[in-house]
């Protein structure tokens, strides 16, 4: 299955809830799960975003309909990004041609 990283800011109504964080990871597996993919860690950072994500999800339409479902939610603001792990990524480097330089 594709992976998927999600990049998340808590939105105002995420911070003024932040307490209920807990409750809402929760939401978002089952979510996840329910369209056929698997949340596979959350993290909470520090920096610029504050929480990062790591998802497998069957394919792209699976993810844009669990995105829009925790948009719609308001809680955070998500920047979603594909992923390819070290063997994806290998098989993409041995297709690129060669320079003619």
């Amino acid at each position: 299955m594709p992976y998927f990283i999600s990049l998340m800011k808590f939105t105002e109504k995420g911070l003024r809830e932040i307490k209920n964080t807990g409750d809402r990871i929760k939401i978002s597996r089952d979510r996840v799960e329910s369209v056929g993919g698997r949340s596979i860690q959350l993290f909470a950072t520090l920096g610029s975003y504050d929480l990062v994500q790591i998802f497998e999800m069957p394919d792209d339409s699976s993810m844009m309909q669990y995105v829009m479902t925790a948009r719609r939610d308001g809680y955070v603001d998500p920047l979603i990004l594909p992923a390819f792990d070290e063997s994806e990524w290998s098989s993409i480097l041995e297709k690129i041609p060669e320079t003619n330089t």
